[in-house]
């Protein structure tokens, strides 16, 4: 009887066994076919978008990820300065989205007209709805057309801004061709927050590079309405050595903000006067993409408030914010920073798909600015979140002490063919 009742025991002990290893495997099985069952969407295909959906792809290939963007091709707006005076070529710029689809993205050519965040679907300008668990919003930045006088979309066409690139860059590319030797090209550039700040002035060095080459007796001005620009000592050293008298900058306190242009004209006007032009390269004030707005992820001052750690909307549950859209601290707005936040969204997503720990965010930018064809500069900067924001852990002015500018150009080139390849799968 005693042996009896051991043998009984260690039946029960193995049915019991058996019975929490099946639980075990049930629930792993359920975790899985959970994220299986995942549908993550990403609304705008630029460098944030597109980077957090092949992210998500390599980090979880099960989960159901599709990408919805008007562009079949997008053209990249770093390295667009070196297309404008034929450096690069624009179809060097330009990337499809098969990388994507070679990755399990399920790619959608349409635009998403609205978001219904209580029933989780972006209903598109085609009147289909897409539903999801997680929607990622990378919008971009739109232009806020008629904040200067007399310069709304159809100006552009007069006076080109080329701050998406694509047919605006070419259009620019042209009338820089065009110029007469001696002509002025100007640069307006606006005040508040703004894409990539130190490109414009990537934009006068590049522009005055192909001038001294071709039109030597040109001028580059650049009507500034603020005070100060990134690395303005940097490019200031390398205007005096590379461009002597050529380039010129003109703060808002030296009259420098413009505040109406007649594009018929070619005339800028300002307090200090008018200034008639042969190319103007208007940059317009700048917010985030509309349909940001629209779907109420847009706080007062017009930006996206976010969740540092996963970049969630601090609005709206299940909505990630990242790019150019977000309030992302002390982050500048720009490719790599954008990359970076990309990243780090598709790693909290999937952690909390899976109900696990959220991964600790750290990120990283750099921004190259080119200072002739073989010259460039670069802003690096790293970030942690601290208190609930990102903040800057290291000097985001150092510019890369053991490189000189010819290095440089190198890394930079080098730094481009990454960031695309990690953002469109090439």
């Amino acid at each position: 009887m005693g042996v009896g009742g051991s043998d009984a025991r260690v039946r029960q002990r193995r049915r019991f066994m058996q019975t929490a290893a099946l639980a075990v495997l049930g629930a792993s099985q359920l975790a899985r076919a959970s994220t299986r069952r995942a549908r993550v969407v990403v609304v705008g295909g630029g460098f944030a978008g597109a980077a957090c959906a092949l992210q998500l792809r390599q980090l979880d290939p099960a989960l159901d990820v599709t990408l919805v963007d008007p562009d079949e091709r997008y053209v990249t707006c770093p390295m667009s300065d070196a297309a404008l005076v034929g450096w690069r070529s624009m179809q060097s710029i330009t990337f499809s989205r098969t990388g994507l689809a070679r990755a399990g993205v399920r790619y959608v050519r349409d635009r998403a007209a609205s978001i219904d965040a209580q029933a989780r679907r972006v209903r598109l300008a085609s009147s289909k709805d897409l539903a999801y668990d997680r929607l990622i919003v990378a919008p971009g930045i739109r232009f806020l057309w008629d904040r200067l006088q007399g310069y709304g979309e159809a100006e552009s066409q007069r006076m080109p801004h080329a701050w998406r690139a694509g047919a605006q860059t070419g259009l620019l590319a042209a009338q820089l061709r065009s110029i007469d030797d001696g002509g002025v090209f100007a640069i307006c550039v606006p005040p508040g927050l703004m894409r990539c700040p130190p490109a414009p002035f990537e934009r006068a060095s590049v522009v005055a590079a192909w001038l001294k080459q071709h039109k030597p007796r040109s001028k580059v001005l650049i009507f500034d309405a603020n005070n100060h620009f990134p690395r303005q000592d940097v490019f200031a050293a390398a205007w005096q050595e590379l461009y002597p008298g050529m380039i010129e900058w003109i703060p808002a306190t030296e009259g420098g903000a413009i505040e109406r242009v007649d594009a018929a004209n070619m005339t800028l006007y300002a307090s200090r006067g008018a200034q008639r032009v042969a190319v103007a390269n208007v940059i317009p004030q700048q917010a985030p993409g509309l349909l940001a707005v629209d779907a109420g992820l847009a706080s007062g001052h017009g930006w996206c408030p976010v969740k540092p750690e996963t970049f969630e909307s601090a609005l709206i549950e299940n909505v990630h914010v990242i790019g150019d859209a977000c309030i992302a601290g002390a982050m500048p707005k720009s490719a790599s920073a954008a990359h970076s936040q990309a990243l780090q969204c598709a790693r909290a997503i999937v952690a909390s798909l899976r109900e696990q720990p959220l991964p600790s965010p750290q990120f990283d930018s750099v921004c190259y600015s080119l200072l002739g064809q073989d010259r460039a500069l670069a802003i690096h900067g790293r970030f942690a979140v601290t208190d609930g924001e990102i903040r800057q852990v290291d000097d985001i002015a150092r510019d890369a002490d053991s490189a000189g500018p010819q290095a440089q150009a190198v890394q930079a080139a080098q730094w481009y063919g990454r960031i695309v390849a990690e953002s469109f799968g090439t």
